[in-house]
């Protein structure tokens, strides 16, 4: 029985670009190219990148609301990738997601209660024990149990969140996609979202894919940190190798520019030249050559494979070739 809970391998979500009256598709937008990690039970693997990498392309993919062009994404033993109507039913409860934005993520014609307890009455649980379930999800996200009588607009973006997390909860999932969770939140409101989500991982036995942009977010949360560039994997590490010795010419160059007020001195800082190249259009060879400072030749023709260079430390990257 293998150890991890998840398997992504070779995973790949290209987006057609049709023109013309009769829609040909004349290209496409590579979000997701080639991607493979795993999770383990009980870990958090977060994900970072710049906007546009394909990292919330990829949570959606795990989670089956995008269909993957390629690749395999294997759940607790299973292939869910081409799971379709009652079987992927069957699995769903066991994956769950937390969304970027608490406002649009609730339906306002929607009480409270009626949001948490709608997973559950589908999947066949008693009215009687739905409701006791919200009440036990509310006060244990941070709620009062009278909270389920409300409708989200009266809930600040905080408490809305913690609403999201209960309906996560609610069929007692392995796996929780967290996309941005906490981007859209204020500073101190995201800390004690992130303390909570912690405390939940401990007391439910949970799995987390924490998406982020924020470096020092996802370096709280994380046990294991992913770095996407143009759809690709790049780098991934445990979170003390990766921000202590940082191997990729990119993840080099984003924790560069994030502030560390602990560290003794001054990482010195890394300006990439250009901008990110169009996913319809990517460079041959290395995805990342066009901007990095230590480019070489073999990274404008070959594409450098995810290898291991250190103990449980991946890059793709020609300079450990």
């Amino acid at each position: 029985m293998s150890e991890n809970l998840l398997e992504v391998r070779n995973l790949k979500k290209y987006f057609p670009i049709t023109a013309g009256l009769l829609r040909r598709t004349v290209g496409h937008v590579k979000a997701v190219d080639d991607v493979s990690f795993t999770v383990k039970a009980g870990e958090t693997l977060g994900i970072v990148g710049e906007s546009g990498c394909g990292k919330s392309t990829t949570g959606r993919m795990i989670m089956r609301v995008l269909e993957p062009t390629s690749g395999q994404i294997v759940f607790d033993g299973q292939d869910i990738t081409k799971l379709h109507g009652k079987e992927l039913r069957a699995v769903r409860p066991k994956f769950q997601m937390v969304f970027q934005d608490p406002y649009a993520s609730l339906n306002p014609k929607m009480g409270i209660e009626e949001i948490i307890a709608e997973p559950l009455i589908v999947n066949g649980v008693s009215r009687k024990q739905a409701t006791e379930r919200v009440v036990h999800l509310l006060e244990r996200v941070g709620l009062r149990a009278e909270d389920r009588h409300r409708y989200p607009h009266e809930f600040s973006g905080g408490q809305r969140q913690r609403i999201g997390i209960a309906r996560a909860l609610a069929l007692n999932p392995k796996l929780i996609v967290a996309d941005e969770a906490v981007s859209a939140l204020d500073v101190s409101i995201q800390s004690q979202i992130l303390n909570l989500m912690m405390d939940l991982k401990k007391e439910f036995n949970l799995s987390y894919i924490f998406i982020s942009h924020n470096l020092a977010v996802v370096r709280h949360i994380s046990d294991r940190v992913g770095v996407m560039y143009l759809g690709h994997m790049v780098e991934l590490a445990d979170k003390r190798s990766l921000y202590a010795n940082p191997r990729h010419p990119y993840t080099e160059a984003l924790l560069s520019a994030a502030p560390e007020p602990k560290r003794q001195g001054r990482r010195e800082r890394i300006i990439l030249q250009g901008d990110v190249p169009s996913p319809a259009n990517p460079p041959k060879g290395c995805p990342f050559h066009t901007r990095c400072p230590k480019v070489m030749d073999v990274c404008k023709v070959e594409r450098p494979a995810l290898k291991e260079v250190a103990p449980n430390h991946l890059v793709a990257c020609h300079l450990y070739s």
